[in-house]
């Protein structure tokens, strides 16, 4: 990822700096799952303004520019905290699963290799923000590697930010003269909040002037990033005194007060008196100078004490009996234990758990701490057992919120697990249901708080138990998919640059986040179809086995049989659903079925070159070798089958050319052979090949592949060159005794027609000698025929 720093510009609010971020162009993929997603990560600084994304997408084919790819259309999510959850295919969900939203955008094409769009965000959270990218879902062909260069869809997201310099932080409970001029319409100030604060009141006093222009400005707050126009806000007037507050501000975190005129001001300098006040929960004086992780451990007992009273500044009115009381929300937190087993596989264990015991007084808060990036690549899963013995046979309910960076209180009548801008989710055990679970896949990062409370009677008023005491045990841990994606489905460790993340791949047809979708699934019965076809389709290997014997390539039907075995149990184990058998590892059996279909061609086009012993055998061993580097270099690769295939048909193209050159005749000479033998096999072979690399699809594979493996068999068996006629079949064909008579009547013309030709040559010559030279040439005239 690139940067850049533009220089500082004036603004209304004051200086602001321009950065810059790129990430690399990355080729999209149809959507089948996230897995097949495109993820970006990038990072926004504190007190940015503004956020541009400029998405710019364009096309390859062949390495060169893709006019004549065809338009499919770009979706691109964003998400704030952790990467986008989505589900492009509305699928369902697994069970108790929380779904967070995010922003999506569709991008179409304007130009005939590129496009580009834009996806502004005003005012957006820092931290880390996610982009999740796809084509649509694809039609299902399966395409052969290199057959044709393949279109090819690229994104590459910038992020634009501009982020405010030397914002003015404001000091808690003291108050700061500030004015605003007339060129300046806004200002913009900030205030830390520390843990265990419930409340942050601002409050802005106008100084001179009177009536209802005296003070033209509003009040607005927002936390984490500079507020919006539909942030909390207030109109001053011409209060004398006006106040804005914000109820359980996320702790550890700024919260942004901006002060702004009308769009038509009054044209001159308003000066006034802004004060921001934060009210806490009482802590020990012993946990104010330890680390805010060991604030957490507060003992029990501050839950019962009473908050001091702050006296009021600048004139704001004291709080009505009416308002929420302070202590509803300073419950201990209690800490918890983190454990991590390996990558997004952590425990969270609590103090003298994992039960719980929850008195009908006061509620229990735990504090669950995800680290930043790490821990969001995960799901985040909660489980609440009641043990319902403990209810003494009262009406009890058990209710959990979990909320993210404050913790929410629940009510004693409405039980809620949301407040103003604060929502969280909601929980409840009983004893008619007492489990309950909770899935957050790709959780935000920092502290999640869990608050348990036990009311009686029943919905949807809820009263505080007089002498009931439940007991809940509680289960949180990370993992890296929902329940590993189940029996039909594969969890994947996926990376982008340095950031890992998990995903489910399905399979056999089931689809979802976690695999639990089953509206086009596939059955159990085709399962095991499937696999009988694709499994018993290589006992077409048989014949062209036993054909191979009785012709006697002893060689050629090793290897038949070698491609069979190996085919038939590697697809078993390569099956998508449960029928699966698995002789050894996948890797290996994908790797000696891919060896065997190359060198059954191989050798079955090598034997009918009919070469010299010597040299098919060293063919036979030189095409094992280039053929296992080749498989090792790229397995799916075109040119994988054609390379080897191309050069075996030139060496037999050669050998068949030199025999009918020396013959005068067409090799092979019958026309049986052809009719009957090469020209059905040949087609036999050709159709099979059409059908692997235009007509094979997703969801024909089972039949498709089915046929291609009895199609290749069966053109092995027409293909197959007859037995060789050596000098054993020859003499066995003319019967006992007819080698020595055949071998000294052909020596026997040999040396008339010589006498004829050379008398004087011929006549010192001994006949015997020449008969025992036939009788040893005779039979090597026969190879290789």
């Amino acid at each position: 990822m690139g940067r850049e720093e533009g220089g500082k510009e004036g603004g209304a609010g004051g200086l602001f700096l321009t950065d810059y971020s790129t990430c690399s162009p990355r080729k999209l993929s149809p959507f089948r799952s996230f897995a097949s997603t495109e993820l970006f990560h990038f990072h926004v600084p504190e007190d940015t303004f503004l956020a541009v994304w400029n998405l710019i997408i364009f096309k390859e084919q062949g390495g060169s520019f893709g006019d004549h790819c065809p338009d499919q259309s770009v979706t691109v999510y964003f998400r704030s905290g952790a990467p986008p959850v989505i589900n492009p295919l509305h699928t369902h969900f697994p069970g108790d699963t929380a779904v967070p939203g995010v922003f999506s955008l569709t991008l179409s094409w304007t130009l005939p290799n590129r496009t580009s769009g834009i996806f502004n965000v005003s005012s957006p959270l820092p931290g880390d923000w996610f982009l999740a990218a796809h084509l649509p879902q694809a039609h299902g062909h399966i395409s052969v590697k290199g057959l044709q260069d393949e279109c090819q869809y690229l994104l590459q997201p910038q992020l634009i930010v501009r982020r405010l310099l030397d914002v003015a932080v404001l000091v808690p409970g003291r108050p700061s003269e500030q004015t605003l001029s007339p060129h300046n319409r806004s200002a913009l100030y900030k205030v830390f909040v520390p843990s265990f604060t419930y409340r942050v009141s601002a409050q802005l006093v106008c100084v001179g002037g009177r009536g209802a222009s005296a003070c033209p400005l509003t009040l607005r707050l927002r936390p984490k990033a500079p507020p919006l126009h539909n942030s909390s806000s207030v109109a001053c007037g011409g209060a004398s005194v006006c106040q804005l507050e914000l109820a359980l501000p996320p702790w550890g975190r700024w919260v942004y007060v901006r002060v702004e005129t009308p769009s038509r001001g009054s044209g001159r300098t308003v000066r006034f008196q802004l004060c921001v006040r934060l009210q806490e929960c009482p802590k020990p004086s012993l946990t104010r100078a330890l680390a805010p992780g060991a604030a957490m451990n507060m003992p029990q007992s501050l839950g019962n004490q009473p908050l001091p009273l702050e006296p009021p500044s600048l004139g704001a009115p004291v709080e009505e009996p009416g308002a929420t009381s302070p202590p509803e929300h300073c419950w201990p937190v209690r800490p918890t234990l983190r454990n991590e087993l390996d990558t997004f596989s952590v425990h969270f264990y609590i103090f003298f758990g994992p039960s719980v015991a929850l008195p009908p007084e006061r509620p229990a808060v735990f504090g669950l701490r995800l680290l930043p990036v790490l821990d969001s690549g995960g799901v985040l899963s909660l489980e609440l057992h009641l043990n319902a013995s403990s209810l003494r046979q009262e009406n009890v309910t058990v209710f959990g919120c979990l909320t993210h960076e404050v913790p929410l209180s629940l009510g004693d009548a409405a039980v809620t697990c949301s407040k103003e801008s604060l929502a969280g989710f909601l929980l409840s055990v009983s004893a008619t249901s007492r489990v309950a679970r909770l899935r957050i896949p790709f959780p935000q990062t920092g502290t999640w708080f869990l608050t348990l409370r036990s009311l009686c009677g029943a919905g949807p008023r809820f009263v505080r138990c007089r002498n009931a005491t439940a007991e809940v045990r509680l289960r949180t841990f990370l993992s890296p998919c929902v329940d590993d994606c189940g029996p039909y489905g594969q969890c994947k460790l996926l990376r982008t640059h340095n950031y890992l993340y998990a995903a489910c791949e399905c399979k056999a047809g089931w689809r979802g986040w976690g695999c639990t979708d089953s509206a086009d699934a596939l059955t159990y019965g085709f399962q095991l179809l499937s696999t009988l076809l694709l499994c018993l389709s290589n006992l077409m290997f048989l014949p062209p086995v036993v054909l191979a014997i009785r012709s006697r390539y002893v060689l050629e039907a090793a290897v038949y049989t070698f491609t069979m075995f190996f085919s038939t149990f590697y697809h078993a184990c390569d099956q998508p659903g449960i029928v699966v058998f698995c002789i050894m590892d996948y890797d290996v059996l994908q790797f000696c079925d891919f060896l065997g279909s190359l060198m059954s061609v191989w050798v079955t086009v090598i034997a009918m070159a009919r070469l010299q012993p010597v040299v098919k055998q060293v063919l036979y061993l030189l095409g094992a070798m280039l053929l296992s580097m080749a498989l090792q270099l790229d397995r799916h690769g075109l040119w994988n089958l054609l390379g080897p295939s191309l050069f075996a048909l030139g060496i037999l193209a050669t050998a068949w050319t030199v025999r009918s050159v020396r013959r005068r005749h067409c090799y092979p000479p019958t026309w049986r052979r052809w009719l009957f033998y090469l020209c059905p096999g040949s087609l036999i072979a050709g159709s099979a090949i059409l059908l692997y690399a235009f007509v094979e699809t997703r969801d024909n594979y089972f039949y498709i592949h089915s046929i291609w493996h009895m199609l290749i068999a069966g053109s092995v068996g027409f293909l197959l060159p007859p037995r060789a006629k050596t000098d054993h079949g020859f003499h066995r064909e003319l019967g006992p005794g007819a080698a020595v008579t055949s071998c000294a009547s052909m020596s026997r013309r040999s040396w008339a027609l010589a006498q004829r030709a050379l008398p004087g040559f011929f006549q010192a010559a001994d006949p015997a000698h020449f008969l025992k030279i036939g009788a040893i040439l005779h039979p090597l005239s026969l190879s290789g025929l």
